[in-house]
């Protein structure tokens, strides 16, 4: 049974930064696709950061330049370093993980860790 656990969110003030764990415990596979997503109030879920084990690692424009998302496969573990926050970077951030299988993927999500970015 793979158990996704987050860690490092908080309050922060603008131009600050944070750094977001998540770590999928219990996997005998490592996880094909790894990557963060996030809920601001009254927002539909959206995709933040990607990274695919086929080198492929993409995006939300409103942060490219700022964040950054990098993996730790022997820990099973996807980080997302978040600098120059800004307020409208707040909201409940999501870790995603997908195991490759001949179906297709088996998706985990982890509770969510808040983030907000105020002075």
């Amino acid at each position: 049974q793979v158990q996704v656990v987050e860690s490092g969110g908080g309050l922060v003030q603008p131009g600050g930064s944070l750094r977001l764990s998540c770590a999928g415990t219990g996997s005998m596979f490592l996880f094909y696709v790894m990557g963060w997503y996030r809920q601001a109030p009254q927002k539909q879920r959206e995709l933040v950061a990607i990274d695919i084990m086929n080198g492929t690692t993409n995006y939300l424009d409103a942060v490219k330049g700022r964040f950054t998302i990098s993996r730790d496969n022997a820990k099973f573990t996807v980080y997302l370093q978040m600098n120059s926050l800004k307020p409208e970077d707040t909201a409940v951030y999501y870790c995603r993980l997908g195991i490759r299988t001949i179906g297709g993927l088996e998706e985990y999500w982890g509770q969510g860790t808040q983030v907000i970015v105020s002075s």
